[in-house]
């Protein structure tokens, strides 16, 4: 016999019958088992709530007074293909129930049911979902796919944090991930994800400097219908998205200082409300947080709540720049055999002066700036290895003691493009400024923007 699966995360359910106790006796069941139910006696109310909002499960009765409740199986013109369609029936048949499925019926209950029938059907929805996240997941993963996003390393500083991750992974402690921008924190995250019990469960991110103000709460926590001017529908966010697993709030220090007191509330309590919505919610979510800002410093400054911070920082983890570790040439030979698998290229290497280059530059945008260097230098290659004249300039110039530690030698006048001035001023202006906010007040562009542009520069 199959056993109930008992807890399930919150799902929305939409249940179809023209019977109000049959209704109501839904309702009561599947809100017991903390699921949140809309009802409808007809196709029509049924058409509208779909088209509305969003449904996990619909549990629909085939005979709805002079209605075929089988019509909602019409994906074009009833319940979307990612709502799972449960039709019931107290005339039950093995022929209308091979019928039914073969409609696209994802289950067939027969009238009258228990509630232990509901919590077998509910598990395989549940299981269903977890699937999809998985596979949502994996597609998010091979669409930003870079190839400098692996683990294991000689590297004594990279293997030490790796040991930390691993043992904090067992846990559901909160954890900031710490260090310059561009040296895999959202890799080490993704990577305690999976070393993690909620594996199997989603990994979901938010951006925080990607948006402002009231479209990151949106995005973070939801919003109600009406919350504001194309609020059109409810919507979840991404902490309910996150349910059963991990989410991460990459760039951490470029949270509004609103929405702190509400992230802390959710750390606190795993409790939040949707933009313009007064009910309390629950959702069971592992946080991990990352940062290239400092953080005593913006704690000091009152730009960022100090308990927040302690509640963010049970545990600590600080991936090394790229400068200080010794395995530089390894990371960029793998760089290096990507990328002339993917152009179709037979590259052996780097020649004497170009391996000089790379251990002499500091690599102030890390791994996705080695990750860009080395790319642009099989591109450009016509040999069989790579030389110094295949490397971007900056790295041919850089040097590892004085100013060039930690950035290019740009000159105005000098022999420079206008892409490597941008990139030196951002630089230069992000460094002396620990708020995002402000470095893009300077710069007269939006937060936004910076952010884009510092993504695409690797800053």
């Amino acid at each position: 016999m199959i056993e109930p699966t008992g807890v399930f995360s919150p799902m929305r359910i939409l249940v179809v019958d023209d019977e109000p106790n049959i209704r109501a006796m839904l309702r009561v069941a599947l809100e017991s088992q903390g699921c949140e139910v809309a009802q409808a006696a007809g196709l029509g109310a049924a058409r509208g709530l779909l088209k509305r909002e969003s449904f996990d499960v619909a549990f629909v009765d085939v005979r709805l007074k002079q209605e075929n409740g089988l019509e909602l199986l019409d994906r074009s013109a009833g319940a979307p293909a990612e709502t799972a369609v449960v039709v019931m029936t107290a005339y039950a048949s093995i022929p209308g129930a091979v019928m039914a499925m073969r409609e696209g019926a994802f289950d067939y209950l027969p009238k009258p049911f228990k509630p232990d029938d509901l919590r077998l059907v509910l598990g395989r929805v549940e299981r269903l979902r977890g699937l999809r996240h998985r596979v949502f997941d994996l597609e998010q993963r091979l669409a930003r796919e870079i190839p400098e996003a692996r683990l294991g390393s000689d590297d004594s500083l990279v293997t030490a944090v790796e040991n930390q991750a691993k043992r904090v992974a067992t846990t559901d402690a909160a954890v900031l991930i710490r260090g310059e921008s561009g040296v895999g924190k959202g890799v080490l995250a993704r990577a305690i994800h999976a070393w993690s019990p909620r594996a199997n469960g989603p990994f979901v991110t938010v951006s925080c400097p990607s948006l402002t103000g009231e479209l990151l709460e949106s995005d973070l926590f939801g919003h109600a219908k009406g919350a504001f001017t194309s609020a059109i529908a409810d919507v979840a966010g991404k902490v309910e998205t996150a349910q059963g697993g991990t989410l991460f709030l990459d760039e951490i220090g470029d949270l509004p200082g609103p929405l702190q007191p509400k992230l802390l509330r959710f750390l606190q309590d795993k409790q939040y409300e949707r933009l313009g919505e007064t009910r309390v919610r629950s959702a069971d979510v592992r946080l991990i947080a990352a940062t290239n800002h400092d953080l005593d410093a913006a704690v000091a400054g009152g730009r960022f709540r100090e308990d927040l911070f302690f509640r963010l920082s049970v545990v600590e983890l600080v991936p090394p720049p790229l400068r200080d570790r010794s395995d530089r040439l390894v990371i960029a030979g793998h760089l290096l055999q990507f990328f002339s698998r993917q152009l179709g290229k037979t590259i052996g290497g780097f020649s004497p002066s170009a391996t000089a280059a790379i251990l002499a530059y500091a690599w102030p945008g890390n791994l996705r700036e080695l990750r860009n260097a080395v790319e642009r230098a099989v591109i450009f290659a016509s040999s069989g290895e790579i030389s110094l004249a295949d490397l971007p300039d900056r790295v041919v110039r850089g040097q590892r003691d004085g100013e060039s530690a930690h950035a290019p030698r740009v000159e105005l006048g000098g022999p420079v493009t206008l892409v490597e001035l941008e990139c030196e001023h951002i630089r230069r202006v992000l460094a002396a400024h620990d708020s995002l906010e402000k470095a893009a007040e300077i710069l007269g562009i939006d937060k936004s923007t910076l952010y884009r542009k510092r993504r695409s520069l690797g800053l």
